[in-house]
């Protein structure tokens, strides 16, 4: 499949070809399910149009654990279907989907009491394991195995010796979310889907009593564009029933939003080769090693303010650090925190109050003629949503649709990582590169690399790291703006590139270099350089703020205080 580059004049032909004809499918959302139902319908042979208010992943899909996982956790509920219904989709995802994506990784459980622990926590892990090899996609990842303590704290040296008896050790994979939703939507593309990014549905159109599409406002230019559809896909998650309520019906089910924040410290304030997994009286708290670094979450609590922007509060932040610090030998400080995110999931209502209670199942429903409606589920699953919601709307379409193949779609990159991650020197002494770099170019790109390597044969200089950020090149800034749909720096600081919450400043010694490198890509001028520097500087401030507020009502209010990104200047 010939990769297709989400430039600017992508993005305008894109609009343009949306208002141009009607569509078989719109899908409204940008987050991995609305990417991954674009990718379904676009390869049943479907025009299909996606659009995103704000950014690929701004909401849910770039804040997870960045986790594809089972869910050992749903085992203790018996919700068998679920766990092996995500473990099927993770050894796709690790083999064939998304190798240069998807990677395996070790956890530690460590088991507190002798006897009766280590047989029930056992046999949870060893029907996990079972079925993953159920689905016939587990190859690639070992079997879990029974540690003692000295051989847990040989993996992982930095737990209390008093914090466990023995451990267990398993595999699960991890993603950086971010990228892997921007890359199924760049696969969407390259199928012939119209994919927009800034592209807000304000109004959904009715004919009779029939959903025929949407008007959707360019808040790059304030243009308005009505978008004729024959189904429309409604898969923007913790905003579902704000959408839902355009079509002045009421919805089949109500879908709740619950927060989790997540926590980033530098490697070595940790000392381990293998995450962890803790029980915590409300759910499970994992340590997952990222990169350089540890990411620490979650938490699981109601939230009813701001979905666009949900704030991490002081009492998060210490909820998080005060159950890891219970394992760890030299317990963590808010002063070896170098980022916070907070994130919320979208919950189907069920009877219980507490949201970690709440279903990770998703449903698909029908509301109004033409409009699909899917919610609830987790990221794992996100490709059998998709397929479902797609399933839902091409079956009130009256030409004679494919089932779905998305199971055999790799996403762009995928093909030939294998082969390129094996010549890893020779593209290292072809490009100038260090091995090391590019083994992270790989990890990014896969074998997509290419398109990286010839930005830097055109300017040697973006073959240096970024000032401030010195794990990204400066290549990788000027590629986001001009093949991965990154309208704005924040796009490209918290997204793209994770240095808004990988580097102690939150990425401003990065923001005013990398504005201007992408300024000639994005057409910006000294103006709006200016003040995306600007808007970036002052969303990281009201982020360090709302965490040092006591609760989530006065978090929220000091998140509140930045605006949101500014439109390109005329």
């Amino acid at each position: 499949m010939k990769s297709v580059a989400l430039s600017p004049e992508a993005r305008t032909s894109a609009l343009r070809g949306m208002g141009d004809r009607e569509l078989d499918v719109l899908v409204v959302g940008g987050g991995v399910v609305g990417a991954g139902a674009a990718l379904d319908a676009a390869t049943r042979g479907l025009s299909v149009g996606l659009v995103e208010a704000r950014d690929f992943a701004s909401g849910t899909s770039s804040r997870s654990s960045k986790l594809i996982h089972g869910g050992l956790r749903y085992l203790e509920m018996l919700d068998f279907r679920l766990v092996a219904e995500a473990l099927q989709e993770r050894g796709l995802l690790i083999q064939h989907l998304a190798p240069h994506l998807v990677r395996p990784v070790p956890f530690i459980y460590p088991l507190q009491h002798h006897v009766w622990e280590r047989f029930y926590a056992g046999a949870g892990v060893a029907l996990y394991d079972s079925l993953g090899l159920l689905s016939g996609r587990s190859r690639g990842l070992p079997h879990h195995r029974h540690l003692t303590r000295r051989g847990a704290r040989k993996v992982v040296p930095s737990l209390r010796r008093d914090a466990l008896v023995g451990a267990l050790e398993y595999y699960d994979a991890q993603v950086d979310d971010a990228r892997h939703t921007m890359m199924i939507a760049r696969t969407a593309a390259a199928y012939g889907a119209h994919v927009a990014t800034r592209a807000r549905v304000v109004e959904l159109l009715k004919d009779a009593g029939r959903v025929v599409g949407a008007t959707v406002q360019d808040l790059e230019s304030g243009e308005r564009v009505d978008v004729r559809a024959k189904q429309v896909i409604n898969a923007t998650g913790v905003w579902t029933d704000e959408i839902q309520g355009m079509a002045h019906e009421r919805g089949q089910f109500e879908v709740r939003a619950s927060k989790g924040i997540h926590l980033v410290v530098p490697r070595d304030r940790i000392r381990g080769e293998a995450g962890l997994i803790l029980r915590t009286e409300k759910s499970v708290l994992f340590v997952v090693p990222w990169g350089r670094h540890w990411i620490i979450g979650t938490t699981d609590t109601d939230w009813n303010l701001d979905k666009a922007h949900p704030a991490a509060s002081a009492a998060d932040i210490d909820y998080l650090l005060q159950h890891v610090n219970q394992v760890l030998e030299q317990p963590l400080t808010h002063e070896d925190v170098e980022g916070v995110y907070a994130g919320l999931r979208p919950l189907l209502s069920g009877e219980s109050e507490a949201t970690s209670k709440l279903s990770r199942e998703h449903a698909v429903a029908t509301p109004v003629p033409g409009l699909v409606v899917v919610a609830g589920g987790k990221y794992t699953t996100y490709r059998v949503m998709a397929r479902d919601a797609v399933d839902a709307a091409v079956h009130s379409l009256d030409a004679k649709v494919p089932a779905s193949c998305t199971e055999d779609v790799p996403l762009l990159g995928a093909e030939g990582f294998a082969a390129l991650r094996n010549s890893t020197q020779l593209l290292a002494a072809r490009s100038g590169l260090h091995p090391v770099r590019i083994e992270h170019l790989l990890g990014r790109y896969g074998s997509l690399i290419d398109e990286v390597l010839e930005l830097v044969a055109e300017d040697p200089t973006l073959a240096e790291p970024l000032a401030g950020a010195d794990d990204y090149l400066r290549a990788e800034a000027v590629y986001a703006a001009s093949h991965e749909g990154a309208r704005h720096l924040d796009d490209i600081l918290a997204r793209r590139t994770r240095i808004s919450i990988e580097t102690f400043d939150r990425g401003i010694g990065a923001a005013g270099e990398t504005a201007r490198l992408v300024a000639p890509v994005l057409g910006w001028n000294d103006e709006q350089v200016e003040r995306e520097v600007d808007h970036y500087l002052k969303r990281v401030e009201a982020e360090r703020e709302s965490q040092k507020m006591p609760d989530d009502a006065t978090a929220d209010a000091a998140r509140l205080g930045a605006p949101d990104v500014v439109p390109v200047s005329g």
